[in-house]
């Protein structure tokens, strides 16, 4: 469990198949305790969890990270929030939908992506110091102080998926914080700015 900023940290998991870590965040925001797309939880990372005063909102942001989500719900005892658009195309009962533009718990922005691998791909944009930007799918963080895109054959039109990505660069964000792979702490928006412009089509 690695605090990567006042009131956030991250834990990962190695994906075997996708030879990259799956990563979860514990955000302790205000009065606010959030977990987002947690994979399996180490037991580092339940202990300080439980000494920060548990968890109030777990906040899966898009269709294919469940992951743990379900699991943490029932030992945190806690709401579950999900996509709007994704809700239909899951295997659990959410506590609530979000959607695009919303202001959820803690202070986390919803930023909702068209045309990416699910229907309900979401960013939260995070105001806090320089700011934060958390991804689910939208952006791999891989190699390690770069980022990428899916490969093209999950998108029905990876040009557009591109496209939908640039909605990010309207955010002032210096961290980005990735569901798979490493995050990037700082300097952050000049490589998605990279990434977008030199992805092929």
């Amino acid at each position: 469990m690695k605090q990567l900023f006042h009131g956030i940290w991250q834990w990962s998991w190695f994906s075997e198949e996708k030879q990259l870590d799956f990563n979860g965040l514990f955000l302790a925001i205000g009065e606010h305790k959030i977990l987002v797309d947690p994979p399996p939880l180490t037991a580092e990372a339940t202990t300080l969890i439980r000494r920060q005063g548990g968890v109030e909102y777990i906040v899966v942001t898009n269709r294919d990270h469940r992951r743990e989500a379900e699991t943490c719900r029932h030992e945190f005892r806690c709401q579950l929030w999900v996509p709007h658009e994704d809700a239909g195309q899951m295997d659990l009962q959410p506590t609530r939908t979000f959607k695009d533009g919303e202001l959820l718990p803690g202070g986390l922005w919803v930023v909702r992506l068209t045309d990416q691998k699910s229907p309900g791909e979401s960013a939260l944009f995070i105001p806090q110091g320089k700011g934060i930007l958390v991804v689910g799918d939208a952006l791999i963080g891989k190699p390690a102080g770069a980022v990428s895109l899916l490969a093209a054959e999950k998108y029905a039109d990876a040009g557009k998926a591109r496209e939908g990505l640039r909605r990010l660069l309207k955010y002032a964000f210096d961290a980005l914080l990735v569901g798979d792979g490493v995050s990037i702490l700082t300097g952050a928006k000049p490589v998605v700015e990279l990434a977008l412009k030199d992805s092929p089509p």
